[in-house]
């Protein structure tokens, strides 16, 4: 894919992102937000995230740097025990699927986090009792292609469109889990010196050595 870079996202680039991710809320029910943000609002919460985990942009080199999808990692939860879990996030620019730019950006976004010190990547996926016009399973079969295992469902927790969906947990563990578990790395201290390439390189080299 040598069309296609990942980089570490900026608040310049929250107004291409927020094209990105409006969609979705307007028109499908993969996120259950209603009402899409505001620039300011996203913007805040870009900012928010940026200031301990990383937060990453799909760039297309063949149409003018284009952002063509995103992802980023926030809090699990918020007491200190879930320090080393996050809960993940990523959205491709409608029509731009099929040309594996959520596969490069989960797998760099797993070596970021993994070379922070973070233990379990979980994922909150809105799942339909039917595939309708809203949602389908792709999200769901995404994450299983990625690694993801399923855990539990919310059964008719998310209502949007005039209709009722699921919520599934999936989870996947990236680092072992010790006893003593070295504090987590803030990703400004480490965005400085990621060399993005190598660090897909690596991981994929990994994951081969495994099978």
């Amino acid at each position: 894919m040598t069309d296609i870079k990942i980089r570490i996202a900026t608040l310049k680039d929250a107004e291409a992102l927020l094209a990105i991710y409006s969609p979705y809320v307007l028109n499908t029910a993969v996120t259950f937000e209603d009402t899409p943000p505001t620039l300011e609002e996203f913007s805040k919460r870009m900012g928010t995230y940026l200031a301990r985990y990383p937060y990453l942009a799909a760039i297309d080199c063949e149409h003018d740097d284009e952002v063509v999808g995103f992802t980023y990692a926030g809090p699990f939860k918020q007491r200190s025990a879930y320090d080393w879990a996050v809960e993940t996030s990523i959205y491709v620019r409608q029509g731009e699927r099929g040309r594996g730019v959520g596969r490069l950006l989960y797998e760099t976004l797993e070596a970021v986090l993994r070379k922070q010190g973070f233990t379990n990547m979980n994922a909150a996926v809105a799942y339909p009792l039917e595939e309708d016009e809203y949602l389908t399973r792709n999200s769901f079969n995404f994450h299983e292609r990625m690694g993801f295992s399923y855990l539990g469902r919310f059964t008719k927790c998310g209502h949007k469109f005039g209709r009722w969906y699921d919520m599934c947990w999936m989870e996947k563990h990236i680092a072992p889990h010790l006893a003593e578990q070295p504090p987590i790395v803030p990703f400004p201290a480490l965005r400085d010196q990621l060399d993005l390439e190598e660090l897909v390189r690596e991981a994929r080299a990994r994951r081969a050595g495994e099978h």
